[in-house]
């Protein structure tokens, strides 16, 4: 698992970006997919994530994900639910210790925020439409209404489509340039005209940073071109796979 220094050093914290492997799927899924989404198997996706919380340590807390749509909706998690139960929601935030938020992704963005001082966590899944959507925003102002203080808050963006990756198309990038004139330093010329490569982690972390917080960090990973550690998206439709592993990120307070 990948975790970052800066977030190493909060005391009540806890986190982890998991890469692939270690896990017990097989196939497009191999190995520690832990989305219950894919077509793998339920009890596979279950063990890889027991897997993941030995890993960090507390197979004894309970680790709620969202059923993610790309929105910039939020909640303010205070008991655990089921999967099968699962809210709506792409981002997550809780101040109840040992509560692990979970965020699941496969070229997306998952951000983890912390507020160590005020005892608040949450988790975000940040692909473009999310972050155009506001979801980075949302989760931050949710985090405040908890207590947070975003020029305390610590946050940290882990593996995902890198740039060199990542080609989209000028119709794309066309209200982004638009959203704002910075932008355009997030787009470099493509193989081909009219497809330029776009940057989301900086995307991310500029949407990050404009809200003042204390640390932004970003992991250098490219989950497309790195396929012996994380799962891809876009890598399965290049490769014509019919289906992908989601990969599991987490974020934590303890006493």
């Amino acid at each position: 698992m990948i975790t970052f220094a800066a977030l190493n050093s909060l005391t009540n914290i806890r986190h982890a970006f998991f890469t692939k492997l270690g896990g017990v799927s097989t196939g497009v899924y191999e190995s520690l997919n832990c989305g219950y989404g894919s077509g793998d198997a339920p009890e596979n996706v279950t063990r890889n994530r027991r897997i993941a919380l030995e890993r960090l340590g507390v197979t004894d807390w309970p680790l709620v994900t969202a059923y993610q749509e790309h929105t910039a909706d939020v909640i303010t998690v205070a008991e655990p639910w089921e999967h099968d139960d699962a809210p709506v929601a792409d981002g997550l935030v809780t101040d109840r210790p040992g509560l692990i938020l979970g965020i699941l992704s496969a070229d997306c963005a998952p951000v983890m925020l912390a507020d160590p001082d005020a005892g608040v966590v949450g988790a975000a899944h940040a692909g473009w439409r999310g972050a155009r959507a506001g979801i980075l925003e949302a989760t931050v102002t949710a985090m405040s209404g908890l207590g947070a203080n975003p020029a305390n808050t610590f946050a940290a963006i882990g593996p995902c489509i890198a740039q060199r990756s990542y080609e989209v198309t000028d119709g794309f990038a066309e209200p982004i340039l638009e959203e704002d004139e910075r932008n355009a330093d997030l787009f470099a010329p493509g193989r081909r005209d009219g497809h330029p490569m776009f940057d989301l982690p900086g995307y991310v972390g500029r949407r990050l940073n404009d809200m003042k917080l204390r640390h932004v960090v970003r992991s250098p990973c490219d989950t497309c071109r790195e396929s012996d550690r994380f799962f891809s998206y876009r890598r399965s439709v290049l490769n014509d796979e019919p289906d992908y592993g989601r990969g599991l990120s987490v974020v934590t307070l303890h006493e």
